[in-house]
């Protein structure tokens, strides 16, 4: 624990070049300082602290917006995922976000999907569209390995995507 104490400074005189005429001056000053009480510091402790859970808090928080972004629709107009094939960690936010061409869904294949996982949890219901620019469907993928999916309206267009969870 740093404490402080009172001190006296003694400034001295510079006598060094002379002006003619000039008068020599002396000057002298004492500077005190009061301690700095222990619950300033503890207090500053404790800031410190709620510093680092913010700075903590707000990783967590940039972690969750920097998930991976898909388009749906090309900037070109084309019926497409962008990417359309990409990987991803256990665990990682997918995020498909209608660009063009819409409406859209994202549709994971029953039959294209690991062994154990419900393809109709992670996926948007037929009936569900994207039909406005910005919109957003959001799903985290945890079990490994290779998943198909489409959208239902441009699956015969050839909007298909494949993700792989390593």
């Amino acid at each position: 624990m740093a404490t402080v104490t009172s001190a006296a400074v003694a400034i001295p005189s510079f006598t060094g070049l002379k002006a003619s005429g000039a008068t020599k001056v002396s000057a002298t000053a004492k500077v005190s300082v009061s301690p700095v009480p222990r619950l300033s510091i503890k207090a500053s402790l404790k800031d410190v602290g709620v510093a680092v859970a913010a700075t903590a808090a707000s990783a967590i928080l940039a972690s969750n917006a920097m998930a991976l972004e898909i388009l749906l629709g090309g900037d070109d107009g084309s019926l497409a995922f962008v990417p359309n094939s990409f990987s991803v960690a256990p665990g990682e936010k997918i995020v498909f976000k209608n660009n063009a061409g819409f409406p859209h869904n994202v549709i994971f294949d029953e039959d294209e999907v690991p062994g154990g996982v419900d393809a109709t949890k992670i996926s948007m219901s037929d009936e569900d569209l994207l039909n406005a620019p910005g919109e957003t469907y959001a799903v985290t993928l945890t079990e490994k390995g290779s998943y198909t999916f489409y959208c239902s309206p441009h699956q015969g267009a050839g909007m298909v995507g494949k993700v792989t969870v390593n």
